[in-house]
């Protein structure tokens, strides 16, 4: 726990019945690298990985390779890690599918699992989540079902919590609102310039969902280029990264990194060990 006057930042929080880490290590794009930097940032500190079967953007399998290793080393053991993952729909993917493309929605849900236990070397996941709802607005049928196939998962033991990704404000209110498991986590891209997903934090502030930010670095360059957000990092003897994640965990965010360096790895987590003032926090948030 990093607390300070009138700041508190937990390292855990407890949602659901399971505990979470609220920092995640992301692992997209890293292709032949995975298994490298997953098992370095579970060395650097690091209990919460996130990935996707999807082949297209993530390769699960050299993430189970990686908790596999660190696992027979001793150095975690499995109920140490929180290990994430993704049902990503036929669009979303590449040739390497992960499910029979002429199954129903619900098979592929449960195809794609499967897979992910298999890739993944472990009997259960603490957290499934829907890469993203097939329509830019609202919610459809394919949606609902995929939701469902998941909502059994999590009623059979299978996986701790469900959640989505890549949604927006109106179609989590839609979600929440007429599921019969409400999501425990949203993953979306967190752009300053949209006040950080203002509109979608409230809403999973309201119904009571983590906020899960991703690209808070990537998708922020010219926002974080900005003097006056230097002249913070500066202030506290830290890097830029370190003062966005920083930033993050004290706006109540789960954020992810995705950095392939292991003295990153180890730096980001050092977020913990400081500070922001409100008036810091207050020209980050209004950086966009």
């Amino acid at each position: 726990m990093g607390t300070f006057p009138g700041v508190t930042v937990e390292r855990t929080i407890e949602l659901g019945g399971a505990t979470v880490p609220t920092f995640f290590y992301g692992t997209a794009w890293k292709e032949d690298d995975t298994r490298r930097c997953v098992e370095a940032a579970i060395a650097a500190g690091f209990r919460a990985i996130d990935t996707a079967n999807q082949r297209k953007h993530y390769f699960e399998a050299g993430v189970g390779e990686a908790i596999g290793a660190a696992i027979g080393r001793g150095d975690v053991t499995r109920d140490d890690l929180f290990l994430q993952t993704k049902f990503t729909f036929r669009p979303g993917q590449d040739d390497r599918l992960p499910y029979d493309p002429n199954a129903s929605i619900t098979e592929q849900v449960e195809q794609s699992f499967a897979s992910s236990l298999e890739h993944l070397g472990v009997e259960t996941i603490d957290s499934l989540v829907l890469h993203g709802p097939t329509t830019r607005r609202g919610l459809g049928s394919p949606d609902w079902e995929a939701w469902t196939a998941m909502e059994a998962l999590h009623a059979e033991g299978k996986t701790r919590l469900i959640g989505i990704s890549n949604v927006t404000a109106a179609q989590l209110d839609e979600l929440c609102g007429l599921a019969k498991r409400r999501p425990a986590f949203v993953q979306n891209r967190c752009y300053a310039s949209q006040g950080w997903d203002a509109a979608t934090r409230e809403v999973c502030a309201r119904h009571g969902v983590a906020y899960q930010g991703f690209s808070l670095l990537t998708a922020n360059g010219r926002e974080l280029r900005r003097p006056e957000v230097h002249a913070i990092a500066q202030e506290h003897g830290r890097t830029l990264e370190q003062v966005v994640f920083r930033f993050a965990l004290q706006l109540g965010m789960i954020p992810l990194t995705g950095t392939t360096d292991p003295a990153h790895m180890a730096q980001d987590l050092e977020a913990y060990d400081f500070a922001l003032s409100d008036a810091e926090v207050d020209t980050l948030r209004r950086a966009g």
